[in-house]
């Protein structure tokens, strides 16, 4: 069948086409009884408005932009590299993307970088950190109007629209249950190490981990989280502390990044082969250690999916349009170096 016109829906309803667009953008009042009329046409014919045409016959541009963390984070560089090449393709449909960095470890720091944004911008996709100052600079920038779409790592009781990314406690419990599974019973502690407690993602991948390991496999001691803000100089000197702490390490968990560290220390201690590592996002650099049997499991999100979906959902917010939950839905993938990429 054709696809169906905005004429069509305005024959279907009786009305004009002027009514229809009034009701589909929200320009003017419309009798309840007839936007209720436009509705059920558009039902009826499952009219899907052209939203480009739209923006393009308005000559109306989108402008949105993304805030990541600074530093040398891998899977940060990625986002960011495709942040850049979604810019470059969307610039043909009247979208302009600019991309910005801050130390997303410090609140105050983000805060201001979310509070200079002003109303700059239609919408902000942001990989923040689950602080009180950070939860009041996303309602600041909502109720000027801004939309705010949390990435990577929620907020979830700031006013933001919606958050992309994978459910980390179910990929700390899926870590927790491959860590057990692969110890095969064997009895000794597991070292976790987190890139900040501030982050949420981070801590819910802690939770989830814990929670399974303390019920399921009692053979496994934790040993209490540390901190390395995902710098692999840090995570070195954790790793070779824990290494050297407690003979009986049998499995370390990272739940951020920085991975590059952990597997330096493990191989200098000859340990690669007898402590089981399990790590987040695949890299350059836990492809090689996963590859050489350093690291056994990597848990990864896809990273142009993040921010393909967090463009997506601001179009959704600016177009006034319904968000498709299913296409936004990030997947947890798992990686052996048998199915690796």
């Amino acid at each position: 069948m054709a696809r169906a016109t905005i004429e069509d829906v305005a024959e279907e309803a009786g009305v004009s086409v002027a009514t229809v667009d009034r009701v589909l953008n929200g320009r003017a009042a419309v009798r309840p009884r007839t936007a209720e009329r436009v509705a059920q046409a558009i039902r009826r014919l499952n009219y899907q408005p052209d939203r480009l045409a739209a923006r393009l016959a308005r000559a109306r541009e989108y402008r949105f932009c993304f805030i990541l963390p600074e530093g040398s984070n891998a899977f940060m560089i990625a986002l960011a590299d495709a942040v850049r090449e979604e810019a470059a393709r969307m610039a043909g449909e009247k979208v302009a993307i600019d991309l910005f960095h801050t130390d997303v470890f410090d609140a105050q720091a983000l805060a201001a970088t979310l509070d200079g944004i002003g109303t700059a911008y239609d919408g902000t996709a942001v990989v923040a950190l689950d602080h009180p100052r950070v939860r009041e600079a996303i309602n600041a920038l909502s109720e000027r109007g801004v939309s705010v779409v949390t990435l990577v790592s929620d907020v979830p009781n700031s006013k933001r629209i919606h958050y992309v990314g994978i459910d980390n406690s179910a990929a700390g419990r899926t870590a927790g249950t491959l860590m057990g599974r692969y110890t095969c019973g064997r009895r000794g502690k597991v070292g976790l190490i987190a890139g900040s407690l501030s982050l949420r993602d981070h801590v819910e991948r802690q939770f989830g981990f814990e929670q399974v390991i303390a019920a399921d496999f009692p053979n496994l001691a934790l040993l209490p989280v540390r901190e390395g803000r995902d710098d692999s100089a840090k995570m070195l000197r954790l790793a070779e502390q824990l290494i050297a702490d407690h003979p009986d390490l049998v499995g370390i968990y990272n739940v951020g990044a920085g991975s590059r560290g952990i597997a330096a220390a493990l191989a200098q201690a000859g340990r690669s082969r007898d402590i089981v590592f399990i790590t987040h996002e695949l890299t350059d650099d836990t492809r090689r250690a996963l590859i050489d049997g350093t690291i056994d499991i990597i848990i990864n999100q896809d990273a142009g999916h993040e921010v393909r979906s967090a463009i997506r959902v601001l179009m959704c917010k600016a177009d006034r349009a319904p968000i498709v939950d299913a296409m936004e839905r990030i997947r947890i993938d798992i990686y052996l170096r048998d199915n690796i990429p």
